[in-house]
């Protein structure tokens, strides 16, 4: 079977079945775009089924060649104005189309989405809900971090996972980051050793809009699309601004900017350019614990696009990205002096990390796409005295074969992943029997072949079929399906969506849980770590309300049920000197109901809101328990005003959630076992200035909530030198230590930093 799988195989089997298709009589088709009667530029001219496609220039002209003779259905639309279809003759020879004028459309702007089906579709025909978040939704409460920016989003959560250190990751549907898969255009980028700190530095103004997927989707995207998939779209070259520069600051004295730039080059290339810098160097300790309350960071990011104009408008772009980062945290007089000794105690974490990505369309008159990405990470770290150097490669290659098929719209491809990974834990080390450990770094082959079949069984019922084959060469085959159904209402006001999938992840501790790095703390496995596994079914309904005088409102509605076999939780309690692996000889449970709302009315305002009820747990000798660290509700907002007449807008924003079980230390410790519940509360002003400048501040943590001060245990003896242990390595009570406690940071559930002010400024160069 092995030999079957190499991606020698894959590959020559895909190019074989998809060689060049000759072309017979053709024709060219020219034209011009317009509305109101002035030319639109940027709209998309296209043949669906022949994959041909273009777009207007500066004069709204366009230019299609080599269209096949005969009759083809041509489709015209740009991003705020009403789709045009209509059926053309094609001739051999030259061929005017008579002018077309698209309306603007004022309500119900659908969006495009790829990350459900793998290809650009509106929202609302997609058989998989996916939520699509513009860069519009950003700017109402501006971040130096993608991570950051997740926190008004509805089951979605970024996680504090360090009170020391500040690493985080994405939380869906209370899932923990590592059953979040993270791509950047589709791509694969973000994962293993990287889950950490990949959504840091990615330049905010070059990307275009964010989807979120809620529920397994490995049967396209393969291991760790376990719990969601968060896809950021980065902008296309054509319709990027010339230069757009952001940069804003706080009262504590950090700084962030984001500059973005996009050049010609040469008559057939197009390329964005951007920057990400951030720095923060003002040790705050306002709790009164020692520690600084918020990492201190330098932070880089360039971020480079390159798109290659070429015949029938098929696509070939490229993308690099670079960044660096230095963050620490610590005792407020720690020093880069005490790095990996025991008298001060830090967190110190060096960061470098490159990604390469892009898309290919084959020459030939399918629709065939090869995308590739490559990143490579390497992390310098210590945690007190205790070490961590980890490297990790990825490579990536996927071929996708796209085929209309009378009411079957397919999607036939295959994809090879190759992970390299070392570091000096365990995780890979290797013992002759003499005991002696040599390194062995992890190296993982993962071909897969994936088709789906989306089937319109009329114009309002829909079903999709998928099936991934994957073979992971340390853990042998894993099979993933899944099926989803769509049905829309005669009216296309109500849609229902009704989905089952699989999913699976292989987990590597050291790469995911900062707990086991941070030396406070002994890693204990208990057996060899099995693959997870997923099962979820959920079911969606939207519903489009207008009412008279152009108020628009939008019911989005889920429920949804996850089912884990060989789930991975870390036992904090048993002892509180260990952490211990192992998978769990039971199951676990991620349950729930989620409703997001959108009013738009005409006189300028607009509220977005949602809300989360959900139940994570697992079950193990007949005892069901809570998930830690996992709220049962969860409910953002966001209020928007515009005061048109004078070019002022108004945006109110935030979240609560409900109490969550904490990580405690033993029955001793006198810290509460659960969090209260909390919200986070935003308020911004942004001003207009002419045709290109914004100015905007406004006040973040309105309430000035932070979690408790003794949220760090023995914060005064980070290195556990006045900690006495009986002969089992468990604490023992004393009068200096009477709750039993050791030096811990996992006690994190809400961000430390309090009330602050905030102002900003942004120019855009159209």
């Amino acid at each position: 079977m092995r030999a079957f799988c190499t991606p020698t195989f894959v590959f020559t089997t895909f190019f074989f079945l998809f060689g060049a298709i000759l072309y017979g009589q053709t024709g060219i088709l020219k034209g011009i775009i317009t509305t109101a009667g002035k030319p639109l530029e940027y709209a998309t001219v296209a043949l669906p089924l022949l994959s041909l496609g273009t777009k207007t220039d500066s004069t709204g002209n366009f230019l299609l060649g080599n269209i096949p003779a005969g009759s083809h259905r041509m489709v015209v639309s740009a991003m705020g104005y009403a789709e045009v279809t209509k059926t053309i003759f094609i001739a051999e020879g030259e061929n005017i189309l008579p002018d077309v004028e698209l309306k603007v459309q004022v309500q119900n702007l659908d969006d495009v989405v790829v990350s459900g089906t793998m290809k650009e579709v509106s929202k609302t025909s997609s058989p998989v809900p996916v939520e699509v978040y513009s860069k519009n939704f950003f700017k109402s409460n501006p971040t130096p971090s993608i991570f950051e920016s997740m926190q008004n989003i509805n089951g979605v959560r970024p996680q504090l996972n360090c009170n020391v250190c500040n690493t985080g990751d994405i939380h869906i549907n209370g899932l923990e980051g590592p059953y979040t898969m993270v791509m950047i255009d589709g791509m694969p980028i973000v994962s293993g050793l990287s889950t950490v700190y990949g959504l840091t530095g990615i330049p905010q103004s070059l990307i275009e809009r964010v989807e979120i997927v809620k529920g397994p989707a490995s049967a396209l995207y393969g291991s760790e699309a376990v719990g969601g998939l968060v896809n950021i779209i980065t902008k296309k070259p054509m319709s990027a601004p010339v230069f757009a520069a952001d940069v804003f600051s706080t009262n504590w004295l950090d700084v962030n900017t984001d500059i973005g730039l996009k050049f010609n080059a040469g008559k057939k290339a197009m390329a964005l350019f951007g920057v990400n810098y951030f720095n923060y160097q003002n040790p705050v300790d306002n709790n009164g614990d020692g520690f600084t309350d918020v990492t201190l960071q330098n932070r880089i990011s360039l971020f480079n696009k390159w798109s290659v104009d070429r015949e029938h408008g098929r696509v070939f772009n490229v993308a690099a990205r670079y960044l660096y980062e230095d963050r620490w945290g610590g005792q407020m007089n720690y020093g880069k002096q005490f790095r990996g000794g025991d008298s001060v105690y830090g967190e110190s974490i060096f960061t470098n990390r490159w990604e390469v990505f892009g898309t290919y369309q084959l020459p030939v008159k399918e629709r065939v796409l090869l995308q590739f990405s490559a990143n490579g990470h390497n992390q310098n770290s210590v945690y007190g005295n205790t070490p961590f150097l980890g490297k990790q490669t990825i490579g990536f290659g996927q071929l996708t074969w796209f085929k209309s098929l009378d009411r079957h719209e397919l999607l036939v491809g295959a994809a090879y992943r190759y992970t390299w990974y070392d570091d000096n834990t365990p995780a890979t080390a290797s013992f002759d029997s003499s005991g002696l450990g040599n390194n062995l770094p992890s190296v993982i082959h993962l071909p897969g072949l994936f088709v789906q079949d989306e089937f319109t069984l009329n114009e309002r019922n829909k079903l999709l079929v998928g099936l991934r084959y994957d073979y992971n060469s340390l853990h042998g085959s894993v099979l993933t399906p899944r099926l989803n159904y769509k049905l829309v209402s005669k009216n296309r006001k109500n849609t229902l969506r009704i989905g089952v999938g699989n999913g699976y992840r292989v987990a590597n501790v050291f790469t995911e849980d900062h707990a086991a790095l941070t030396g406070a703390r002994q890693v204990i496995f208990t057996d060899k770590l099995k693959p997870e596994t997923s099962w979820n079914g959920n079911v969606n309904f939207v519903k489009k309300i207008f009412l008279k005088g152009g108020t628009s409102i939008g019911l989005d509605a889920s429920a949804f049920y996850t089912w884990f076999s060989n789930r991975i939780i870390p036992d904090y309690e048993s002892d509180p000197n260990k952490i211990i692996y192992g998978n769990l000889d039971g199951y676990a449970v991620s349950k729930g109901i989620s409703l997001n709302a959108d009013f738009i009315f005409m006189n300028g305002l607009k509220i977005l809101a949602g809300g989360t009820l959900m139940d994570v747990n697992f079950t193990e000798n007949g005892q069901t328990r809570r998930q830690l660290l996992t709220e049962r509700f969860q409910g953002v907002w966001s209020v928007g005003y515009s005061f048109a007449s004078i070019g002022l807008s108004l945006d109110y924003t935030g979240n609560v959630y409900s109490p969550m079980l904490l990580p405690l230390l033993g029955p001793l410790d006198d810290r509460a076992g659960e969090s209260p519940w909390w919200s986070l509360q935003n308020i911004q002003f942004t001003k207009i200035l002419g045709q290109q400048w914004e100015v905007y501040g406004g006040i973040k943590n309105l309430l000035n909530y932070t979690p408790p001060a003794n949220s760090i245990a023995r914060p005064f003896d980070p290195f556990d030198k006045d900690v006495v242990f009986d002969q089992h390595g468990k604490v023992v009570a004393t009068p200096d230590n009477p709750n039993a406690l050791t030096f811990d940071p996992t006690y994190m559930f809400a961000p430390n930093q309090g009330l602050r002010g905030f102002a900003g400024i942004r120019y855009t160069l159209r």
